[in-house]
Formats: structure tokens, C-alpha cells, sequence
């Protein structure tokens, strides 16, 4: 609509117009008029000329639709106010979806964080058993389990430093295991009650 004529006409009159008519010809004049003022305040507040583009178009769309429900007395004032809220609420929709992904990253991270803070706590109890159990051993047995598994000597070598007959060392490695194992599982019982 190039027409001088209408370009001449009010912002009021061309809603009257277009509210009479339902022709949105008239709102496209309107919105000729204002685009380069939506498009500055959307800049404003997206900083992302693609995005202020694309804000002045859903903004257009929205005002096609709205307009019916309400009575504008200004129209500047009026699609001024639309167009702040409408990136406000663009704004606040990015905060919530940023707000969100940090969240679950951090309530990831928090989780992880309980979790090695309770295997950590697991192991430091399983060793502090480990070691009453240990001492729990008659010395013959703690003795060459130590020797074994902990500084990991052979039965040969066990049997050199402790003066234990390779019998001996095999049996008392054997049995000292499995009063280990059966203490601990006592101690765990114990700790669950």
C-alpha cells in the first residue's frame, strides 16, 4: 500500500480500518512505520541482530492477533510496551533454559560428589575393619597374610624370613584368609545394625 493517501492516514485511523475491515493491509502500514523502532528496541535487549528480526516478525504476528482484544489509544506507546515484553520474555525463557542445563550439571556434579565422598567413606571404613580384623589374626597367620598380600613375598621367601616350613606359610595364608573374610562379614553385620 503505497498509496500517499494512506501513508498520510493516523496510526488510529489505520486501526480503525483495519478493525472495520479485518484487512491487514492496514496493520502492514502500521508496521512499516514502527519496524525500524521495534527492530532498535529488540537489538536493545536480544544483542543479536538475528534474533531482533526474528523477535519484529513473532512481534507482527502477535500483534495481528492481538489487536482485537484491546482498545489502543496510542499505538506507539502501546507496541512499544509489546515489544519490551516480548523480549523480556525471551530473555527470561534463555535465563530458565541456561538456569536449567547449569542445574542439572551442577546436580549432576553434587551427585557425583556424594557419591565418591560415599565410596571414599566405604573404603576408609573397610579398611579400618580390615585392620581390626587383621588384629583380630593369631600372629602367625597376620604375620604371613601381611607378608603376602601386602608386601607380596612369595611362600619361599614368607618361609626364609619367618623360619615357617612352605607348609606352614601355605596354611597359615589359607586360614588367616578366611578368618579375615569371615570377620569382616561380621564387622559389616555389626556396622548395618
Amino acid at each position: 500500500m503505497n498509496n500517499p493517501a494512506i501513508q498520510q492516514l493516523t496510526d488510529q485511523e489505520l486501526l480503525q480500518r483495519f478493525k472495520a475491515d479485518n484487512n491487514s493491509d492496514w496493520i502492514g502500514v502500521l508496521f512499516d512505520r514502527y519496524a525500524l523502532l521495534l527492530l532498535g528496541i529488540c537489538m536493545k535487549y536480544l544483542k543479536n541482530e538475528e534474533d531482533a528480526r526474528d523477535a519484529v516478525q513473532q512481534i507482527f504476528l502477535k500483534m495481528l492477533s492481538d489487536i482485537h482484544k484491546h482498545e489502543i489509544q496510542y499505538f506507539r506507546a502501546w507496541i512499544h510496551q509489546v515489544t519490551k515484553n516480548y523480549c523480556l520474555m525471551q530473555l527470561r525463557q534463555k535465563h530458565m533454559k541456561y538456569k536449567e542445563e547449569i542445574s542439572d550439571k551442577h546436580m549432576g556434579g553434587i551427585a557425583a560428589e556424594q557419591e565418591d565422598k560415599r565410596v571414599y567413606q566405604e573404603k576408609d571404613l573397610l579398611l579400618e575393619n580390615m585392620e581390626q580384623a587383621m588384629n583380630q589374626l593369631s600372629p602367625e597367620q597376620r604375620d604371613c597374610v601381611r607378608l603376602f598380600y601386602l608386601e607380596k613375598k612369595s611362600y619361599q621367601e614368607i618361609a626364609d624370613q619367618t623360619g615357617y616350613s612352605l607348609l606352614q606359610v601355605k596354611s597359615y595364608i589359607q586360614n588367616g584368609k578366611r578368618n579375615l573374610k569371615l570377620l569382616l562379614e561380621k564387622q559389616q553385620r555389626a556396622n548395618k545394625s
